[in-house]
């Protein structure tokens, strides 16, 4: 605790002379579940919402720039804050480096910022429902689904008792269905008829399809059942990007049959664990786990995609705004329902495409393909922005992005963290193309505020991310420089685990410096292919890989080639990079197309046991990692 209690009011409930007082000592304002913003924020009258007291700490900051020489510190205790709005932080909220503003759990509590709404009421049905597996009749509870206004809110995920639950599919599991055939030219797919489990009218119906080192969600437009097989269609915007863009593909050969499993339908709903929401009734359907109570349990689905913007300007970024001990989960991401989901890579989506015949462009000889991608979301999303610190936070149950520095940011700092349970990447970092910019054309803007730099990313854990998107990956570094990414517990991902570098490019670009020094990476790629422990992309003289521990890549039986992963992957153009005294249980590498300036040092098996057991998280971060990881 600080040395004394600030207690300020608005200024129009204080007068001026009040607040004058307090220039000398810390200041901090109390918010609680069960406090008022009426309230003046003290501890024992505390305030109700972070937004009014955001509102408050800028109020006495603008009217008073020097009232205080120490952090003026929001604490919130133990709960649940819902959130209908982003939290919006700017330049006039921004902290100085002797008086930050700090958003902090309060001693012992375990604040949750949630984008989500409580589902309650829930009834075990009584009479049969339309379309239910017989089955599942007797075991399916139902509630009413929330309502935003006039109303219904849809979402593609739901919690349970903080347990993800599962969107009605089939096949379920960890087990997919293989196409029969794939027609580009006139955009048609052929799957076998019992993949639909009965199901007759595409009405909301989604295929998700295993394209080697991603995904696509696409909505179906029509089905027409051909003996043992269903020609299916899918709506646009997708069904164009999906057929037009070679990269990433879909394989069907006479070896090997793309993977794929059909989700949101009520006829899918055959087990313990899965939902589904009839949207047009305005019901949720939920089948029980053992040991869950839906009369006592907590049910939440997302409703609000971001819970925290920061953002300047170059010219007047936000800065000096920590937050600490703070949890942010439950956002949503519709986009998938509206408009399909086809990525290029690491869960940047398309957003047009073209196949190059003859290949090359100016600024790529031999580039078969152009793209233009569009950024996903994040929990929390930070541009232009300064000094800005998460240190022992926790990002999860989203469905997209947990944390995301867009650009013009410097010197941030996330330390002590835990990102899990994402369905898109654990942090994402640095520009990825802009969405009127050709993806392969290389970031290097003439301002150099711009790019994301001297960036700190530090003893966090991140497990459990790419839930809703496979090709996503933990930590994702775009367009960077000066970044440290260090001693971070990275595993249980379905693809890459850290990532750096975008562009395809050995031109020059915005990139360089980077540090990915001391990382423990183990149980990734265990669902998609054309993967590594370490992946990097374009030049980025300066870069330095080392000291980093890659081990227990099982890739997946589902990925056309079982062979093609590596513990350590530098692609297309990387150049100017340093590797170095990476321990792996053998010399797995690849080096695709490199550039020039690549220097490779003693990686391998033989690297020594120190460099291991140094690697992943520091001493005093090792509680972060859950009982069954420690001492791998």
């Amino acid at each position: 605790m600080h040395a004394r209690t600030l207690y300020f009011y608005f200024r129009r409930l204080l007068p001026a002379p009040c607040l004058i007082a307090a220039t000398a000592a810390a200041a901090e304002l109390w918010v609680a579940p069960g406090g008022s913003d009426t309230h003046p924020g003290t501890a024992h009258q505390p305030m109700a919402t972070l937004a009014g007291a955001l509102h408050q700490a800028a109020a006495l900051r603008e009217s008073h720039p020097g009232v205080a020489s120490e952090p003026l510190t929001v604490f919130l205790r133990d709960g649940i804050y819902p959130l209908t709005a982003p939290l919006r932080l700017s330049s006039v909220d921004s902290g100085s480096p002797s008086s930050p503003l700090r958003i902090a759990a309060a001693p012992g509590a375990h604040p949750v910022l949630s984008g989500g709404i409580p589902l309650s009421g829930w009834k075990k049905i009584t009479s049969p429902v339309s379309g239910l597996p017989d089955a599942a009749q007797k075991w399916v509870w139902v509630a009413e689904a929330p309502r935003l206004g006039n109303r219904v809110l849809e979402f593609r995920q739901l919690w349970v008792n903080d347990r993800k639950a599962i969107r009605a599919r089939a096949p379920n599991g960890d087990a997919l269905a293989r196409l029969v055939a794939w027609d580009r030219t006139n955009q048609l797919a052929t799957v076998p008829a019992a993949a639909l489990d009965g199901v007759r009218n595409p009405a909301s119906l989604e295929m998700v399809i295993d394209q080697v080192w991603e995904i696509a969600v696409l909505r179906l437009k029509s089905l027409r059942i051909e003996g043992s097989n269903a020609v299916v269609t899918f709506k646009q915007p997708e069904s164009a990007l999906e057929f037009r863009h070679p990269w990433p593909p879909v394989l069907v050969t006479t070896n090997y049959k793309a993977p794929f499993y059909l989700a949101n339908a009520i006829q899918f709903l055959d087990e313990p664990g899965e939902w589904f929401e009839d949207v047009s009734a305005g019901n949720v359907y939920y089948w029980p786990r053992p040991g869950e109570d839906l009369t006592r349990a907590t049910v939440r689905a997302p409703a609000l995609e971001t819970l925290v913007q920061i953002q300047g300007s170059l010219d007047r970024p936000a800065a000096h705004i920590r937050f600490q001990g703070i949890t942010f989960a439950h956002t949503t991401w519709m986009r998938p329902s509206e408009q399909g989901h086809v990525p290029l890579q690491a869960g940047m989506f398309l957003l047009d495409a073209k196949k190059l015949t003859p290949h090359g462009t100016s600024y790529h000889p031999g580039l078969d393909n152009l793209a233009w991608i569009g950024r996903p979301p994040a929990a929390v999303s930070v541009q232009n922005a300064h000094h800005i610190t998460f240190e022992g936070c926790t990002f999860e149950h989203t469905a997209s992005a947990g944390l995301d520095f867009i650009s013009g940011t410097y010197a941030d700092w996330v330390e002590g963290c835990t990102f899990r349970d994402l369905g898109g990447n654990g942090l994402q970092l640095g520009k990825f193309s802009d969405p009127g910019v050709e993806t392969h054309l290389p970031y290097n803007p003439a301002d150099a505020r711009e790019i994301c730099s001297q960036e700190t990313i530090a003893n966090n854990v991140v497990r459990d991310c790419g839930t809703e998107d496979w090709g996503c990956v933990g930590l994702a570094i775009g367009y960077a420089r000066q970044v440290t990414v260090a001693h971070n517990e990275v595993f249980d991902l379905p693809y890459t685990g850290i990532s750096v570098g975008w562009g395809w490019t050995k031109a020059t670009n915005a990139m360089r410096d980077n540090r990915i020094h001391g990382n423990h990476i183990h149980h990734v790629a265990q669902r998609l292919g054309d993967t590594a422990g370490i992946y990097t992309l374009s030049a980025q003289p300066g870069t330095v890989l080392c000291e980093n521990f890659v081990h227990d890549i099982h890739i997946s039986p589902n990925v056309p080639d079982t062979n093609h992963w590596f513990y350590l992957y530098l692609d297309e153009g990387s150049s100017g990079i340093t590797v170095r005294d990476n321990a792996c249980p053998s010399e797995k590498f690849l080096k695709n197309a490199n550039g020039p300036g690549n220097l490779w040092t003693n990686n391998g098996p033989q690297v020594s046991a120190e460099i291991k057991a140094a690697a992943g998280l520091e001493p005093a971060f090792r509680g972060l990692l859950p009982d069954t990881h420690r001492g791998n």
